[in-house]
């Protein structure tokens, strides 16, 4: 049982698809699956690989499963078993609670194109949970050793195959910047930016424009990419990159967090959990 469950997590990693691991973490009465059991829900609600009890035992879990998966989020559910029946035909009349644990794929950031600022943004996109693919003829693995793949013989973007969850960085240093961001645009991709210039950024959407890509496709566009921290060199220009893919990922605002504790402590709010307010 407990290779099988192995294996399939094996397999559903491979497949980059999005599941949950259920645990039996305490019992009471009498129960079909005992403290420790697990099973596997694939993002579809089935459970692909072991067992924590049938009737509603199942159904419970795979119905929080697939909320677990939604919202990236564990929980822990209660499950009443009165409903469930032993193999005696009995009901079991007991209870058990679930612990639920979401896995998802790694998000993707292509990075098109070379240089130090992509360099620095492959490090930083690895630190903080990305696979990095970096799609470019001239790179090389002693450039990019944090990147999970690179693809060098893709010239016309093939392989370039970006998923609605994956964010898309364009470092092609002026070479070829339009038709990488058309390719780009095709995609259902949740973020796609442009490192260039203020200057260089008009131009090239300027010419988008004048090639007929429409209004709607140019605002998905991040020209130039990355937040307005005063970037001056490569790497504080990747730390604002990964910072603006950091803010669009968790859904954060971009606030000076000491704005924010200041505003919370006045009225009395709790934020990121720390209760703001008088310490006496």
């Amino acid at each position: 049982m407990v290779q099988e469950i192995i294996d399939v997590i094996a397999g559903l990693r491979a497949q980059r698809r999005s599941f949950a691991v259920a645990t039996v973490v305490e019992t009471a009465g009498s129960t079909s699956a005992k403290t420790g059991a697990k099973a596997v829900i694939s993002d579809d609600g089935k459970i692909v690989a072991g067992w924590v009890g049938g009737g509603c035992a199942e159904s419970t879990t795979a119905q929080q499963a697939l909320h677990c998966i939604a919202t990236g989020e564990p929980a822990i559910v209660d499950i009443d078993l009165n409903d469930e029946i032993l193999g005696a035909g009995m009901p079991c009349g007991g209870s058990m609670r679930v612990y639920v644990e979401p896995i998802l794929p790694k998000p993707n950031l292509w990075i098109l194109g070379h240089g130090l600022i992509a360099q620095c943004l492959c490090a930083f996109a690895n630190a903080v949970g990305f696979e990095v693919i970096i799609n470019d003829p001239a790179v090389e693995r002693a450039q990019y050793p944090a990147a999970g793949r690179l693809i060098t013989d893709d010239l016309d973007y093939e392989q370039f195959q970006p998923q609605s969850q994956d964010f898309v960085v364009i470092a092609t240093q002026h070479r070829g910047d339009h038709e990488s961001i058309k390719h780009a645009l095709r995609s259902p991709t949740r973020y796609i930016a442009l490192i260039a210039s203020r200057k260089r950024s008009r131009l090239v959407m300027d010419y988008l424009r004048d090639e007929g890509v429409a209004q709607d496709d140019l605002a998905r566009v991040r020209a130039p990419a990355g937040l307005d921290l005063g970037a001056r060199t490569p790497e504080e220009i990747a730390l604002s990159i990964i910072s603006e893919i950091v803010l669009i990922r968790r859904g954060g605002t971009g606030a000076a967090m000491c704005t924010q504790s200041t505003e919370a402590s006045r009225a009395g709010h709790t934020v990121n959990g720390m209760v703001h307010g008088s310490t006496k």
